[in-house]
């Protein structure tokens, strides 16, 4: 072996003691500064710890009671259960729409063990939000802090409360997997933006909050994807920054105004393109118009006629729409998309179309979107 070669294999040798004794020492030096606090504890779990101290007294066990009817059109209630969290000493508790959704009557769980009756404020369907109000002393409400959802980075750490199964207040934690995922909701909208985490969620856990390492709420856990009915790592939570957009109107309202235009239409896509020879390659084909809605009012037409496609029976013949106020629409979500996020409910908008084959601007003034 040359010199070159010996002075080489020394250096690595060197470096690999060298890197060995900074690892005892980190670790050492770790250890000391664990059993320095005599909790024996890492750093980790302490702040899980300290999470759950300053913020389970605020999160409330729901229980909803529908009654159903039997054969013999007896009454027979039927409870379900679920989380929320409260939002301020007034006693408004933020919870998912699908927790409370056809309750006959709501009851909240305190962390003290008191039940108390809870009144339902508002709900709003398309974001799967609801909040409901109990009349406690202040003392025995510990409203949580409201995180910032739009700061929030991939692999930081995310913190669960609620009651799976009825186990009040359990805690478990994961970290934010995604971000910006969107998630449809029971009224058939999308949901935008939402957080997707691999902290344990499980039915019971819905409503509750996901809270970051400060101890900020920065999502309503909504949602899991499962194929065996328990978590497996994949749970959705709604944004906090949409919640606290929301709920001033879901306080002062009961509900929630979303912009409408009133149709049913079907995405264009190259295939569809193909099959029924359009002019264009993306947009929506109007399909269905609601009667007295703001797009019948301005004029626009659904279809005339269906054809069938593969398995798919559409409606065909109807004006295209490609651009709402001078922006390019790819899809109905995409249309939904826009007018939630940069339009109201009472304004005037352009949409830009084709009716057989040729161009047409109609002015709409948007509707409210009615409630199901």
């Amino acid at each position: 072996m040359s010199v070159y070669c010996c002075i080489q294999v020394r250096r690595a040798v060197l470096a690999a003691l060298l890197a060995v004794g900074c690892l005892i020492v980190w670790t050492d030096a770790r250890a000391q500064k664990t059993q320095a606090d005599g909790s024996g504890l890492s750093p980790e779990e302490q702040i899980v710890i300290s999470v759950y101290k300053h913020a389970s007294p605020g999160v409330v066990h729901i229980t909803s009671t529908a009654v159903a009817y039997d054969v013999f059109f007896n009454p027979v209630p039927q409870k379900g259960a679920g989380s929320g969290f409260v939002v301020d000493d007034r006693g408004y508790i933020l919870t998912n729409n699908h927790v409370v959704e056809e309750a006959d009557s709501l009851e909240v769980t305190l962390p003290d063990k008191s039940k108390v009756p809870a009144k339902l404020i508002g709900r709003d369907p398309s974001n799967d939000l609801a909040v409901i109000k109990i009349a406690v002393p202040k003392e025995k409400l510990f409203p949580l802090k409201m995180g910032n959802s739009d700061a929030l980075q991939v692999g930081q750490m995310a913190i669960a409360i609620g009651n799976p199964f009825g186990l009040d207040r359990t805690v478990t934690r994961g970290v934010v997997s995604s971000v910006g995922r969107t998630l449809r909701s029971e009224s058939g909208r999308q949901i935008r933006g939402v957080i997707q985490t691999d902290a344990p969620i499980n039915p019971g856990n819905s409503g509750g909050p996901l809270l970051n390492s400060r101890g900020e709420v920065i999502g309503i856990n909504s949602a899991i994807y499962t194929p065996s009915g328990g978590s497996v790592g994949i749970g959705f939570a709604i944004p906090m920054n949409t919640a606290k957009r929301l709920l001033p109107q879901l306080i002062a309202k009961g509900r929630v105004s979303h912009p409408w235009l009133g149709i049913a239409g079907l995405d264009i896509t190259p295939e569809i393109t193909s099959a029924l020879k359009l002019p264009v390659r993306q947009g929506i084909v109007v399909m269905q118009v609601s009667p007295k809605g703001p797009v019948d009012r301005a004029g626009i037409r659904g279809s005339t006629r269906k054809v069938r496609i593969g398995n798919m029976l559409v409606g065909v013949g109807g004006d295209i729409i490609v651009a709402v106020d001078g922006r390019k629409v790819i899809s109905i979500d995409d249309l939904t998309a826009f007018l939630d996020g940069e339009r109201k409910a009472g304004d005037q908008v352009k949409i830009e179309l084709l009716r057989d084959g040729r161009p047409l601007t109609v002015s709409v003034r948007l509707g409210e979107l009615p409630e199901a």
